[in-house]
């Protein structure tokens, strides 16, 4: 079967594609595992390191040569991962609105198009939450308050309605913010909860701009790709009528908890440097601080265990050749 997976050449499409050879074989559109003989990566970028048996197209996701040529008709699946980053969203209205929403909809058109519907795994966000309480449920209203998390809202709404009219086999995860993330901070609004943690335990300062008693809802990249590949895996009358959207697990940890988990590791916390940021304290404050999720764990989606587990697996993952610790 082919696959493809936007964003392919970022981190954590390239944890993706490097699970999926590992894996070997995916639910096919008869619901029967099938071997993985094909993926196919979007980026606008080229990867820092190609993996072996796994092929990239290189351009705009909003070109429909690009998806036309990267997207064949006998593509079975596809999981869109590509995005502007939270804080570069807001920064940017009209990028984030072109790659954020207008290529999730030149997507979605791609895949209308071929001669059977490819199941279809749309990476959405806590941030699709806003004006919500900091303990969100399955039932709870979606309000975003930033551009970022308004793309993803209506991403989910055309998803689940390509979805309803047999298009593709449609299903949206909102996944907790990743930590942690290898590689340099990024301007998503919540790249400093990776990078108190990256930076010192590489023996390098960070900035955190936030208050240590900020409470976020968090998820270790391991188990985040654990997670899209059970979603993907789920057959389709798992699924409520009219329901495509799963809120993930994750764990709920304070800022202080975070850099107490750091300590613990060995990190210094004193190459931390505390600068509040406004800004970012607005947007991430006003994601909720955690979540029931009641749905997703009947369906056997996993979460963490604890900070100290979510470092660990950084030590362990980004330690290993080719995995990026330096």
């Amino acid at each position: 079967m082919k696959i493809v997976i936007t964003g392919g050449a970022g981190f954590l499409g390239r944890k993706l594609s490097e699970a999926l050879l590992a894996r070997g074989t995916l639910a096919g559109l008869e619901g029967r595992g099938e071997p993985v003989t094909q993926i196919t990566c979007i980026d606008q970028l080229e990867p820092e390191r190609p993996l072996e048996g796994v092929g990239y197209v290189r351009g705009d996701i909003c070109d429909a040569d690009v998806l036309e040529q990267a997207i064949g008709d006998d593509t079975a699946s596809v999981f869109h991962l590509a995005a502007v980053v939270s804080g570069q969203a807001e920064a940017d209205f009209d990028l984030g609105m072109r790659v954020n929403l207008d290529a999730t909809r030149a997507l979605l058109e791609r895949c209308r198009k071929l001669p059977r519907p490819p199941r279809f795994i749309f990476a959405s966000s806590v941030a699709a939450f806003g004006a919500a309480p900091r303990i969100v449920d399955d039932d709870t209203p979606v309000r975003p308050l930033n551009s970022y998390g308004v793309a993803k809202v209506i991403g989910e709404y055309l998803v689940g309605e390509y979805a309803r009219r047999g298009w593709i086999d449609g299903r949206s995860f909102r996944l907790p913010t990743i930590v942690i993330r290898p590689g340099a901070p990024n301007r998503a609004a919540s790249s400093f909860a990776s990078s108190i943690l990256r930076e010192p335990l590489q023996g390098r300062k960070a900035i955190c701009p936030v208050a240590g008693d900020l409470a976020i809802w968090i998820q270790s990249p391991r188990t985040v790709i654990a997670n899209l590949i059970a979603g993907h895996e789920l057959p389709p009358e798992a699924w409520e009528e009219g329901l495509r959207v799963l809120n993930l697990p994750g764990l709920t940890v304070t800022v202080s908890q975070m850099v107490a988990g750091l300590e613990r590791a060995g990190g210094d916390t004193g190459l931390i440097s505390w600068e509040a940021d406004a800004a970012i304290e607005a947007i991430v404050g006003a994601w909720p601080r955690g979540m029931k999720t009641a749905r997703a764990d009947q369906l056997g989606f996993r979460s963490d265990r604890d900070i100290d587990a979510i470092i660990r697996v950084f030590q362990e993952d980004e330690s290993q050749p080719g995995g990026g610790q330096k």
